[in-house]
């Protein structure tokens, strides 16, 4: 047999290349998806280098803040974000809007004071959507106890922790018999008072430090990929409690008719409790969002309340100063969301999306909840620009408004663009995945996939580039029920949504809807390396061969109404 000038015969030469070509393809199908580790590397340099996520939380918070959908600050922040990604050289940026169906709302000012028989100013935040007092009023001040049902078992663990909430005798709702003759008994007792709604929660002194990271060990365990469960999201929503007794009220419908008694019996204003240690106060809105129906109301701190309550046991009248200037803003019926692109090449019809809330709460400037959230998403948009890195789908950033009102602006935009799997649109087939940051300051620690377990599987390597930095890994999840974060609206829709879980910091004890949520309570270490971590898994899913897996038509989880 012939033999070539290496040794080989002619026929083993012919299997040496064909095991050659064969070794060639398999070899650029694995390097389709591998991790491109140099581009992670500059993206971790870059950042901690050269970072301006601080600046554009500086922005969001000092100048816009607070961020409450409807307001102009809200609509101001949306304008910066579409100039500001522009000016970084993204594509597309542009606001979307959609019908947010009531008038916006804000706080100008507001003052008030205890002026007899003592003097002293009374630290509060207005609840969002009540009226204006009609300029400084002064009043006596009642107190008045809404109706209870029985007693409920206490849970074993009843800790606050610092910031926490009260806790003590836990009482179902009144039933509506017992509410209607509540009411007939107290009307006629308000009219011209400044009225305490309820009974101050008592706040134990807690001895036990909130724990502000998550040990290593718990979190590796936690997104170990043969556990079926993981971070924040793994199946969905936060829950909503237990079944209520359809015969007993509600928390929420004993407070309407409150709102309902103190308006038609003439009320000068409500106060209610902060029911917060540490000072902290937590003003979010009134459930109608419409201000001719209720009266003027602020959350006062804890310490005041109390001291209120117990004056007015020894017999005093205690009289209440108030001024309070807040406006509407009819324009404020539509919202919007701010969206921009960095466009794809080879696959730009299919999309890698990441994003955040913008809109915040009134009672601060919104930084942890969640200003820094959306400056992370804006942060790794702005790195995988800045590096000249041109991604084969389109990455599209989107910064939602409506959020804390029941995650509106993201279902709105899902709602549009993409239906759902049982009735999908054309653009539902070509999203990729969707990137969710909204628990604070911390470092991620994982995250939580909607789909099957390849579909965690996809971010593992990628994530595993982090470990110093404490990324460990992602979990599958298979709950279509929204609440708690944006990244639901898409889990709603049967598409890939990703929850990132970060490490507690001061979130939920602290600064979490809070008056205390400002631009101090930002750890400026762990946002800008999470701004990497992103940029580098947007940067990875936009890249590989395939799009994220999803459930199969006869594994979708079932439908559930999106609220």
């Amino acid at each position: 047999m012939p033999q070539s000038e290496f040794g080989l015969s002619c026929t083993n030469m012919k299997k040496a290349l064909f095991l050659l070509g064969v070794s060639w393809i398999l070899l650029a199908q694995t390097g389709a998806d591998s991790v491109d580790t140099a581009t992670v590397a500059r993206m971790r340099a870059e950042e901690m280098e050269h970072s301006e996520i601080m600046h554009t939380l500086h922005m969001l918070t000092d100048r816009y803040g607070p961020r409450v959908t409807g307001t102009p600050n809200h609509e101001a922040a949306v304008k910066w974000v579409i100039a500001e990604t522009t000016r970084w050289g993204m594509k597309n940026a542009h606001q979307e809007a959609w019908d947010f169906g009531r008038d916006g709302w804000s706080n100008e000012r507001a003052s008030g004071f205890i002026v007899a028989p003592v003097h002293q100013n009374l630290k509060f935040e207005v609840l969002a959507w009540t009226p204006s007092t009609k300029g400084t009023v002064t009043a006596s001040a009642i107190q008045i106890y809404p109706p209870l049902g029985p007693l409920v078992e206490p849970s074993a663990d009843t800790s606050p922790g610092r910031g926490g909430r009260g806790f003590g005798p836990t009482h179902l709702g009144p039933t509506r018999e017992e509410m209607d003759a509540w009411v007939a008994a107290t009307k006629d007792k308000v009219g011209g008072k400044i009225v305490l709604a309820g009974k101050q929660t008592v706040i134990p002194v807690s001895f036990e430090a909130p724990q502000k990271r998550r040990p290593d060990d718990l979190v590796k365990a936690m997104y170990d990929p043969e556990r079926g469960d993981g971070g924040r999201g793994a199946f969905g929503g936060r829950g909503r409690g237990g079944p209520q007794d359809p015969n007993r009220l509600t928390a929420a419908q004993v407070s309407d008719r409150v709102d309902g008694m103190l308006l038609k019996g003439g009320a000068i204003a409500r106060v209610n409790d902060a029911a917060r240690a540490d000072g902290i106060i937590v003003a979010q809105q009134n459930r109608f969002y419409d201000a001719a129906k209720c009266v003027p109301t602020v959350i006062v701190r804890n310490d005041d309340y109390g001291r209120i309550e117990r004056l007015l046991a020894d017999g005093d009248d205690v009289k209440l100063e108030l001024n309070i200037l807040n406006h509407t803003y009819p324009d404020g019926k539509t919202s919007y969301n701010a969206v921009a692109e960095i466009p794809g090449t080879d696959k730009a019809d299919e999309v890698v999306m990441l994003g955040g809330h913008l809109d915040s709460w009134h009672s601060a400037t919104g930084a942890t909840d969640n200003g820094i959230g959306s400056s992370i998403m804006l942060e790794a948009v702005r790195l995988i620009e800045t590096l000249g890195l041109k991604p084969r789908r389109t990455i599209r950033v989107a910064l939602w408004s409506g959020e804390e009102e029941g995650l509106l602006g993201s279902l709105a935009y899902v709602k549009q663009h993409f239906g759902t799997a049982e009735d999908p649109k054309p653009e539902w087939y070509k999203l990729d995945c969707y990137f969710n940051v909204d628990t604070g300051t911390g470092r991620l620690r994982g995250g939580s996939v909607f789909g099957p377990k390849e579909a965690a599987a996809v971010l593992r390597p990628l994530f595993a580039q982090f470990e110093d930095w404490g990324l460990f890994g992602a979990v599958g999840a298979a709950s279509r029920q929204t609440g708690g974060t944006d990244s639901t609206s898409f889990n709603n829709a049967g598409l890939p949504g990703i929850g990132m879980s970060q490490d507690p910091i001061e979130y939920n004890t602290l600064t979490h809807h809070t008056s205390l949520d400002t631009y101090e309570r930002i750890v400026p270490d762990d946002v800008k390396k999470a701004s990497a971590e992103i940029a580098a898994a947007v940067w990875y899913v936009a890249n590989r061969g395939e799009m994220v897996p999803r459930f199969s038509k006869a594994d979708m989880p079932a439908p559930v109404e999106a609220r």
